[in-house]
């Protein structure tokens, strides 16, 4: 298995335990959840069982009989409601002669149907069964991570504060990544996975579409721009499976697509029509939760509220290629060197810095130093007709802030006058307007490393694209 190793550690500890527990395994769809309690339990199982998405409660409790009968259970009918499913549960596992019983439901909470009780006959199964017994590990996932936090994780009713080990499951970093095609077998350089890495994220199911023998353009097209693609329609799927009012999740993502600065509370109910109440907070909580969006407070102006920004690589290659129809199955072989993608590249490399900042940190020898990471902007004016901008801002506990500039280009990247005099300018905006007191670096975070020219001097640190897959 690629990655997971605290993972696959804690789950092991849950094994190992001397005790009943509860574990719940959230993060975001396609990331690997299921693969992850399957490998490390194989063989283990006393019971396992899918929740379906979209379906009745009577259909629900069909589904979960059918999967205590394939683990032995005699009951001859189904069960009448969840409180009686699980009466059935405890005598199935009561036939078990493992010493320690593992217990896997995946996708919970597609079982909560309205009005089905579902969490309450839940509660009642864990405190009055599993707690009193010190051999069950059970576990729950689901990729609906607003749902395991808000019903499970702060629950004030019978299953509050029973979840005793919380795992979330994040996307491969860059050098996972690298690990998991070379296990496939599929040769690719690291600035190709790095670009692959900027259209999916790190979300395995998106690269184990990745054929060897194929270039990288080859394999996008394949993926999402021939007529049967299989990730065509992944956005709509992926959406709709995660979140009962999609229609409006998606037309927040929409309109947090056309900024990449990002949007506060206000600008995304003016551009949605969303109003401003508890509703729009309840869905970018969602957004958040699921991994979809990060609110990222500005630095020096917590008055202001925080920025609202789109994180998911997967959704913004959606809006920038996806969402219009597209008639060319070879459209990324055929524009690959277009303006467009050269632009979408640019912007992307950023968010894929910014989604590396250990990587960044270990490469700048700050590790250990506690740090927070901001965005800054300041509107244009009299001394700053142009204004100011800087995209990723590591403030250190030792009292360095490290202002980074991003680079994507396939050759190293040489800065000219105007570049270095831009530079310059954003570090002065930067100090005067903040009157920070701390020493500034420039950094300079390239693809394909710094060019030495009479300009480049303004850096004063660089990190590399093979800093990233650290």
């Amino acid at each position: 298995m690629i990655g997971r190793i605290q993972e696959i550690k804690e789950l092991n500890r849950m094994y190992d335990s001397r005790e009943s527990e509860f574990v719940a395994v959230y993060g975001r769809r396609r990331v690997g959840k299921t693969y992850l309690i399957r490998e490390t339990f194989a063989g283990r199982f006393s019971f396992t069982h899918t929740g379906l998405l979209g379906v009745s409660m009577s259909r629900q409790l069909s589904y979960f009989y059918q999967s205590l009968k394939e683990y032995g259970c005699t009951e001859s009918r189904t069960p009448k409601d969840w409180f009686e499913a699980f009466q059935y549960l405890k005598k199935t596992l009561g036939m078990s002669s493992a010493d320690r019983k593992v217990v896997f439901i995946d996708e919970l909470p597609w079982m909560d149907s309205p009005k089905s009780e579902f969490l309450v006959a839940l509660g009642a199964f864990w405190n009055d069964w599993c707690s009193a017994r010190k051999d069950i590990l059970f576990i729950v996932c689901g990729s609906a991570s607003s749902w395991i936090v808000n019903r499970l994780f702060r629950n004030k009713g019978a299953l509050h504060n029973r979840v005793t080990c919380r795992i979330r499951l994040m996307p491969f970093t860059l050098g996972e990544c690298e690990k998991y095609v070379v296990e496939r077998g599929v040769s690719m350089s690291r600035i190709d996975i790095a670009e692959c890495y900027m259209a999916v994220g790190g979300i395995p199911y998106y690269w184990h579409y990745l054929a060897d023998g194929l270039s990288l353009a080859q394999n996008l097209d394949k993926m999402f721009f021939a007529a049967n693609a299989p990730l065509k329609n992944e956005f709509v799927e992926l959406y709709s499976s995660l979140f009962r009012d999609s229609a409006n999740h998606m037309k927040v993502v929409s309109a947090l697509a056309g900024r990449k600065s990002g949007l506060i509370r206000s600008e995304i109910s003016a551009a949605t029509g969303i109003p401003a109440t508890g509703r729009l907070t309840d869905i970018l909580e969602t957004l958040e939760q699921s991994g979809f969006v990060q609110a990222c407070p500005p630095y020096g102006n917590r008055k202001r509220g925080s920025l609202y920004r789109l994180i998911d690589n997967f959704t913004i290659f959606h809006f920038a290629f996806l969402s219009s129809p597209r008639t060319n199955p070879a459209f990324w072989q055929s524009t690959m060197t277009s303006p467009a993608i050269a632009a979408w590249r640019g912007l992307s490399f950023e968010r894929l810095c910014s989604q590396h900042i250990d990587q960044i940190k270990r490469s700048l020898g700050i590790l250990g130093v506690n740090a927070e990471v901001y965005t800054w902007r300041h509107v244009a004016d009299d001394a700053y007709p142009q204004g100011a901008q800087i995209d990723l801002l590591i403030d250190r506990a030792d009292r360095v802030v490290d202002i980074c500039e991003m680079k994507f280009t396939g050759r190293p990247y040489a800065i000219d006058k105007d570049a270095a005099a831009n530079l310059c300018t954003k570090v002065e905006a930067f100090r005067n307007v903040t009157k920070t007191t701390k020493s500034i670096q420039l950094v300079m975070v390239t693809s394909s490393g710094l060019a030495r020219t009479m300009y480049s001097g303004v850096v004063n640190r660089e990190v590399s694209l093979d800093d990233l897959f650290a």
